[in-house]
């Protein structure tokens, strides 16, 4: 059984809500979607699949079920997601272990993983898949990601499509050690950590420094625009760890922690069970102090768009008649048409990561250039 966090006084103290993740976990303005995959795949089959008794038992084409640890989501031969189309909001994509192969109707193709994060903005209609390839005969295949939706302003959802590659040796990360010597280590995937956190006002102490100056995001993301305040980070805290999160930058800014790893933690002197959700104030600064094992959170922060929202499955817009719009230009054009021998593309045998781009150009992360 799921403990439940006791009630807060919100007036009183930096927590605003504690609620356990759902599926997907609940987001606020400006994020659209959040979910964490963790699957623990077998090995392969030698054509990037699970062994077809393997199969037995599940709903191919909808299979979220599982069973036996892991999903095949919409794949029918290789685990994924094959071609579907997006309008209206970006997708951002940290592959924590394992890879993902994105294949998109520009012509783009990518492999990316154990740390990387893409960062597709769909704009004006994209069509692409996301396949999880085998790539391991002899041993498990494990695989685990989160996948954001980020919503698009009015003035930016029918900009042209594109996408960024963050490799992991790029990504800034931030170690912190406390009185006792125990670290917190912050990975900053958009946004950046205030100088009073990189300082150690809070009592600890900075410990290591990976790439300090923040990434830029897409240049028609929300993120892109100063005021947005947008952050999205991972912590990673050890046992008994104390580290203070930093206030905001922004007024009107919103913050919520995902508290998906662990045993408990203690937020502001409220222990929090294991699998919650937890809205903090932005504007304060919010400590925590770790339980008796490694925890892990996924923090998401930004300024509202504060604009009407209307969604239907992989279209967000602003009003019905945009989506019904949507739906009419993705039956008269299929964004541009599907490149690809079939709908659910693998990129060979090999880990290399890579990114190939609408316009050739090829990029690697840089220890594999």
């Amino acid at each position: 059984m799921t403990a439940t966090a006791p009630p807060i006084d919100t007036a009183a103290s930096p927590l605003l809500s504690v609620q356990p993740l759902g599926m997907p976990w609940d987001t606020i303005d400006p994020f659209l979607f959040c979910v964490h995959h963790d699957d623990a795949y077998p090995p392969g089959n030698g054509r990037h699949g699970p062994d077809a008794a393997l199969l037995a038992g599940r709903q191919m084409g909808s299979d979220f079920s599982r069973k036996d640890g892991w999903s095949m989501y919409h794949g029918q031969q290789v685990p994924g997601f094959p071609a579907h189309p997006h309008r209206g909001f970006e997708t951002v994509t940290i592959v924590r272990r394992g890879r993902i192969d994105h294949s998109d109707s520009l012509g783009a193709a990518a492999r990316f993983g154990g740390g990387d994060v893409q960062w597709l903005t769909a704009g004006k209609g994209i069509v692409h898949a996301e396949m999880f390839p085998l790539l391991h005969d002899d041993r498990p295949n494990p695989l685990e990601l989160f996948q954001i939706w980020l919503n698009l302003p009015a003035d930016s959802k029918m900009v042209e499509p594109h996408f960024t590659m963050f490799w992991s040796q790029d990504i800034p990360r931030h170690r912190f050690v406390d009185e006792a010597g125990r670290g917190t280590e912050v990975a900053v995937i958009a946004g950046e950590l205030p100088a009073s956190a990189l300082g150690g006002a809070d009592g600890t102490r900075p410990g290591t420094s990976h790439g300090a100056k923040p990434l830029t995001p897409p240049p028609d993301s929300w993120g892109a625009r100063l005021h947005s305040d947008l952050a999205m980070w991972t912590l990673r805290l050890e046992p008994s760890a104390r580290w203070t999160l930093p206030a905001a930058l922004g007024d009107g800014t919103r913050r919520k922690l995902y508290f998906f790893a662990g045993d408990r933690i203690t937020i502001e002197g409220q222990v929090v069970p294991l699998s919650s959700s937890v809205e903090v104030r932005a504007g304060a600064a919010v400590a925590l102090v770790n339980g008796d094992a490694p925890a892990e959170l996924l923090m998401l922060q930004g300024r509202p768009i504060g604009e009407p929202v209307a969604q239907y499955g992989p279209f967000v817009m602003n009003t019905e008649q945009e989506l019904r719009q949507a739906f009419e230009d993705y039956r008269r054009t299929e964004f541009g048409g599907w490149p690809w021998p079939d709908a659910a593309p693998v990129h060979g045998n090999e880990e290399d990561r890579f990114a190939r781009h609408a316009n050739g150009r090829t990029e690697r992360p840089p220890s594999e250039e």
